[in-house]
This record gives C-alpha cells, structure tokens and sequence, in this order.
C-alpha cells in the first residue's frame, strides 16, 4: 500500500501534489484541513484518511474525527493532528502515548517535517510538516512511503518548494 502524507494544508493544495501522490493508493491528512473543499478535493483524488485540526470549522470536525485509528496491511496506525514530538508529546495525548499500541503516529501542527523510531513508545513517528501556503515553516512538505504488513519502506519527503513561492 503506497501512501501520501500531508498535512497543514489551511484550505490550499499545491497543484503539484497531484503529481507526486498520483502513484498512491491513499492519501492521509494530519489535520489544519483548512475547509471541507480540500478535504473533498482530496477525496475525489484518492481515498482519503483525515483528522481535523485546531483552524478547522465545524463543518470539517463533523466530517472527520479529532483521533482516527485503524489497520493497514498488518500496521495499526493513530492519525492525530497536535501529538507534539517524541520526548515532548502533547498533555492531551501523552497518557496514551506509552499505552497504546500503535505501529505508527502520526500527527501534523508543527509545521516541521520529523520521522523518526520512539523506542520508548515502540512506533514510528511521523509528522509531513505543512504542505499548505499559509503559516510559519519555510518549506512546504509532505510525505510518500510504502506499507508491506508491518514493514514501512520507501520514505520519500517531499519538497513543494518555499511557502510563498508556488512554482508549477
């Protein structure tokens, strides 16, 4: 299963994304979706896993919940958008870190693209950065990876190229 990883969009998609993820069988969005006509014009790309984010409208918090956990290939997968980063994990989610069971975390709101293994949690974590025009990173970012049952191979990050500056 290739996956495209994205996050902090804020109502913007860069036109080249499309290319970039065309080979995937799923998109993930991390949160800060921005409005439900991303989120739709993601989905009416390829299936679409999502999270709201703390910028997200009521309309978009009805369509997509705050946690989304699930099973991919053999891989159990929480998608959260504020999860903080291992060592400095958020209040809200940290009671649940070291107790869950997950292969991987993801989570977006910083803005700052970060993989790494936890060994004290025992997942991957993963946030794409911000893949959307608006806010305060440098460099627009997403990710694309492949999962194999519980082998995650493949890592690609993505470089849309310097906010504020969209080149086709």
């Amino acid at each position: 299963m290739k996956i495209g990883l994205l996050s902090d969009t804020h109502g913007w998609i860069h036109p080249r994304l499309f290319d970039h993820f065309a080979s995937c069988d799923e998109l993930w969005h991390a949160g800060d979706i921005g409005n439900i006509e991303t989120a739709d014009k993601l989905a009416s790309f390829k299936p679409l896993k999502a999270v709201y984010g703390n910028v997200d409208n009521a309309v978009v918090r009805t369509a997509y919940p705050e946690h989304l956990r699930f099973i991919i290939e053999e891989s159990k997968v929480w998608i959260t958008h504020i999860g903080g980063s291992p060592g400095h994990y958020d209040y809200r989610v940290k009671p649940q870190i070291y107790e869950t069971t997950a292969d991987i975390f993801i989570c977006g709101h910083s803005h700052i693209a970060r993989v790494m293994y936890d060994k004290k949690a025992g997942f991957l974590y993963i946030n794409p950065g911000a893949a959307g025009y608006n806010g305060f990173h440098k460099y627009m970012t997403a990710i694309r990876f492949q999962i194999d049952g519980k082998n995650i191979h493949d890592m690609e990050l993505i470089e849309l190229g310097e906010r504020g500056k969209v080149v086709i």
